[in-house]
């Protein structure tokens, strides 16, 4: 197995119907044969690639006046590995995003393996390659899978030495890319008992590799996997061909888009906890396969409010007032209690947070969490107490307060009445 993995990339363009070429430089990576390393792992070993992409389509107001067209090296170099793929057809949706992650401080992250066809020989012809594509910072990411173009070969080809295949009189492996599976999300964050959309769609070259093609998602989660649907339907949408397995309850894919569009996108309705984790979307069409993978955030904001409506001070008793944040998801919730007094303009962060109770979860797989906080009898009347909550699920803290208030006017003598009519009652009784 033979993977390119970039480790760094320049960017050239060529003037001429709204295109240009974008150069990768990366790194080719071989899986080392019986050179395990400890514990059985394998042992790679890297060597300079690097791969062209023509006739990228780029916007009719952009311009290219900046950019220099690709030269290829002027002696051929039959241990250079360079891999030169025309991808105007199909074309790679978005990937006009690779022309300026240069100037944006974008990292490109690119990564090929040879793709072996069952029952074929890797050195056979045509050779298959897998390209990963993913950009730093943007929602790109996409899978190619190419195809080696015929050489016309005679005593002057040059055979590329660690590949053992034959490269054009430019010493390029010329390619094209056959098939392609894309999302233009990496990752999404729904709310609980929401519903979602996972982006993911294919294209393949004008004559069709195939009619027949499959859709499968499946979904990752703490080391363990679940099938959540699977489609298989033809493209020339022959009546009764679309047959449809859906593991999870709520789970749809859109045959007609599929047909239509090479839309695999897949919508999962009423979301739950259980449903986060990382999605993988498979797209099979002949002995073709590629992959994109989602990862889905499930979020639910919590409910926060304090044990007590008010507040009133007792004469050298201390109370507990209780903020209670419930039903939030995911775990990651913090609780901070704030005092502001009469005097003061800004709230302050109270030295003495209280106690925390252990985390609760609900049989939904939410969470709740409990704060308790002790307000002594020194507390100045008219101080108000803020119990702030941050979570994921919120774009700003969440707060509950309230002012803690006088003991009521003539509660002391209206207590001290009860207990003297109280005492004269009994007195009267055990006479």
């Amino acid at each position: 197995m033979m993977i390119v993995i970039l480790f760094g990339y320049f960017l050239t363009g060529v003037c001429g119907d709204g295109v240009a070429d974008v150069v990768l430089s990366c790194t080719l990576v071989e899986e080392g044969v019986g050179q395990g390393g400890m514990g059985g792992g394998a042992v790679f070993t890297r060597t300079p690639a690097t791969l062209v992409l023509r006739d990228v389509a780029v916007a009719p107001d952009e311009s290219l006046e900046t950019l220099t067209p690709f030269v290829p090296p002027s002696i051929p170099d039959p241990d250079a590995i360079l891999l030169e793929a025309k991808v105007s057809s199909p074309e790679i949706p978005n990937a006009h995003v690779l022309l300026h992650a240069d100037c944006n401080e974008q990292e490109v992250m690119c990564e090929i393996s040879r793709y072996s066809l069952r029952g074929s020989q890797e050195s056979s012809e045509p050779a298959y390659f897998m390209v990963s594509l993913n950009v730093e910072e943007v929602e790109f990411s996409t899978a190619l899978i190419l195809r080696t173009l015929t050489v016309n070969k005679d005593q002057s080809t040059l055979i590329q030495k660690k590949l053992g295949l034959p490269l054009s009189q430019s010493g390029t492996l010329m390619t094209e890319v056959i098939f392609l599976v894309f999302s233009h999300i990496k990752s999404v964050t729904a709310p609980l008992r929401g519903d979602v959309l996972l982006n993911c769609g294919f294209k393949q070259q004008e004559i069709p590799l195939a009619q027949d093609v499959g859709v499968a998602w499946r979904l990752q989660h703490r080391g363990k996997g679940w099938k959540v649907l699977e489609m298989k339907t033809r493209l020339d949408d022959v009546e009764g061909s679309t047959v449809v397995h859906a593991e999870r309850r709520g789970s749809s894919v859109d045959a007609a888009q599929v047909v239509g569009e090479g839309n695999a996108s897949v919508t999962l309705t009423k979301l739950k906890v259980v449903d986060e984790g990382t999605y993988i979307c498979t797209v099979s069409i002949d002995l073709f396969h590629a992959q994109q993978v989602i990862h889905l955030n499930v979020i639910q904001p919590p409910h926060v409010s304090l044990s007590e409506e008010r507040l009133i001070l007792k004469s050298e008793s201390p109370q507990t007032l209780s903020c209670h944040c419930t039903k939030y998801y995911p775990l990651d919730a913090q609780i901070e209690w704030l005092s502001l007094s009469p005097t003061d303009t800004e709230p302050t962060v109270l030295p003495d947070q209280g106690s925390l109770s252990s985390h609760r979860q609900h049989g939904d797989g939410t969470y709740s969490l409990s704060s308790h906080l002790t307000v002594h009898s020194t507390v100045s009347p008219g101080t108000k107490i803020t119990c702030r909550v941050s979570h994921p699920a919120l774009d700003t803290p969440l707060s509950v307060s309230l002012v803690v208030e006088s003991p009521e006017p003539g509660s002391y003598w209206w207590v001290l009445g009860f207990l003297i009519i109280t005492g004269l009652f009994f007195y009267q009784v055990m006479r």
